[in-house]
């Protein structure tokens, strides 16, 4: 087994995407993770359960990566990429979580929040996302629609359907009201996240009290898919459209990220003189971009083997 390359030690311990490149500089993997460190450093461990990525081993000549500010955002930029073009190595195009949105319709007589998989919502229907893991996503829905039961609200729902929003504390809040918060959280507004994540770890905490460990196990995989679908991601935003080539410099490594229709859709990196000072980014992207930039510096003064 051979040692781990120092490149491995300067990755940060953050979710972002990873590749390997050969020494011809062909991209030979691209791979994502919840912590980078970890997750590249697996690599040189024991790959028994992953035999072909053992014969690519040899071949990797350097590490490159993007620190990502969430595991969500991390799966979105690797689906982006593989979308387009598939490393020898890889052997699924785009990834494994399917692309889904949530739909907020407020109708005060049948309002409803669910996923959807249309790009564009009926009239008076909001949409938001899109959100990778469908799994996921139900269960945020179903953590939201038990702090908020909008789906057991309006007038014309079923006995025990206006029973269920009693006991879940929504039978007399209006609709209205209802959507709002529901809106609220998924609009990412900081103090309705903070709230709607303490509201169920408190029921979570208060099932485990009361030793109901399958209601409260269910109570944390909510908050964990609350807290995806309402993490920072920047790599895919469809209807914000544009086409924009974002660059940054750092000790004369350049990284240019390549924008089609709201999405990251090629990662490119190469060796420069910079001789234009600064960044030139769209607003939100500097951090993303410096922080980035001094990775890849870092990375390119670190060759594997």
């Amino acid at each position: 087994m051979a040692p781990r390359p120092a490149a491995v030690a300067a990755l940060p311990a953050a979710p972002g995407v990873y590749r390997f490149r050969d020494d011809g500089g062909r991209v030979l993997y691209v791979g994502r993770a919840g912590e980078l460190r970890r997750r590249v450093s697996s690599y040189w461990g024991d790959l028994r359960d992953r035999r072909h990525l053992r014969r690519m081993m040899p071949r990797v000549a350097r590490i490159e990566a993007l620190v990502c500010d969430s595991a969500h955002e991390a799966a979105w930029a690797e689906r982006n990429l593989l979308e387009r073009s598939l490393p020898p190595w890889n052997r699924i195009v785009g990834g494994l979580e399917m692309p889904v949105s949530i739909c907020l319709d407020p109708s005060p007589q049948a309002p409803r929040l669910g996923l959807a998989t249309a790009s564009r919502p009926a009239p008076g229907v909001r949409s938001f996302g899109p959100y990778l893991g469908a799994r996921k996503v139900k269960l945020a829905v179903s953590g939201l629609e038990r702090l908020f039961p909008l789906g057991h609200a309006g007038p014309t729902r079923t006995a025990g359907e206006r029973e269920l929003a009693r006991l879940r504390g929504g039978q007399h809040t209006p609709v209205a009201q209802l959507a709002s918060a529901v809106a609220a959280v998924l609009d990412r507004e900081p103090a309705a996240v903070a709230d709607a994540l303490a509201a169920l770890t408190a029921r979570r905490d208060a099932a485990a009290g009361a030793l109901a460990y399958e209601a409260a196990a269910r109570l944390q995989q909510e908050i964990e898919a609350v807290e995806w679908v309402v993490a920072p991601q920047r790599v895919t935003t469809p209807g914000e459209g544009g086409d924009e080539d974002v660059t940054v410099w750092g000790d004369d490594v350049l990284v240019r990220l390549r924008i089609r229709d709201g999405r990251l859709r090629t990662w490119e990196q190469e060796t420069c003189t910079r001789s234009v000072p600064g960044t030139r980014a769209p607003d939100g992207w500097v951090p993303f971009l410096r922080r980035n930039a001094e990775l890849a510096a870092r990375l390119a003064a670190l060759p594997v083997g």
